[in-house]
């Protein structure tokens, strides 16, 4: 059997796989469904790189053709389903992300680690328009909250939305204290010239 390696199961394969595990369907309904869950706050979801995850699991017999269907006239599309072996493949990579940390190198922390090589000041007005920005994620994440209550939605299928809304306001709480720490002189700075952008000071640690 083609079965895929257990690293090579990508976000995207596994909310194809999830989605075809609640019943048949082609890969424009797929796409229909995750922009309407708004599982692109999750995975990466474009068209092209749907296709080609499906054609990935028919290839590694995760998923089936099950003939096609027409709407009006619109092409024919072909209908997918979930194998017996995708169930499994599916369900045993959802475990092991349960249970097993795995390394991820979000890039905001590569800024961070580097942040130093920019004056104090365009430090924190940079963080100010993070914090912005997150403070509008975290109100979109209340609104879907708040509206999945009112729809009686299942905790189940928006537990993701908690875990979200704690995630972003432990990083924003952080980061304000952060800044207010940075713009007050709490924190060590290394110095510019205003004018050439020279650095003007050495931290002793990178010497």
């Amino acid at each position: 059997m083609g079965q895929p390696g257990r690293n090579a199961m990508t976000p995207l394969a596994i909310a194809v796989l999830a989605l075809l595990d609640e019943r048949p369907m082609h890969p424009y309904e797929m796409y229909q469904l995750l922009i309407a869950r708004r599982e692109d706050l999750l995975v990466k979801v474009r068209p092209g790189s749907l296709y080609h995850a499906v054609a990935r699991l028919l290839a590694d017999e995760m998923v089936l053709a099950e003939g096609t269907e027409r709407a009006g006239n619109r092409p024919e599309r072909t209908m997918y389903r979930i194998t017996d072996a995708g169930r499994h493949a599916l369900r045993g990579r959802i475990a092991e992300l349960l249970r097993t940390p795995v390394p991820e190198y979000p890039i905001f922390r590569v800024a961070l680690a580097e942040a130093h090589n920019l004056p104090r000041e365009r430090v924190v007005a940079l963080l100010g328009e993070r914090v912005e920005q997150q403070g509008q994620a975290l109100a979109d994440l209340d609104a879907m909250i708040e509206w999945a209550r009112v729809n009686a939605v299942p905790r189940r299928y928006c537990v993701v939305l908690e875990y979200m809304r704690a995630t972003i306001k432990a990083d924003l709480d952080w980061i304000q204290q952060f800044t207010a720490d940075l713009d007050s002189g709490a924190v060590e700075w290394e110095q510019f010239d205003p004018v050439t952008g020279e650095r003007l000071t050495l931290d002793p640690a990178r010497s």
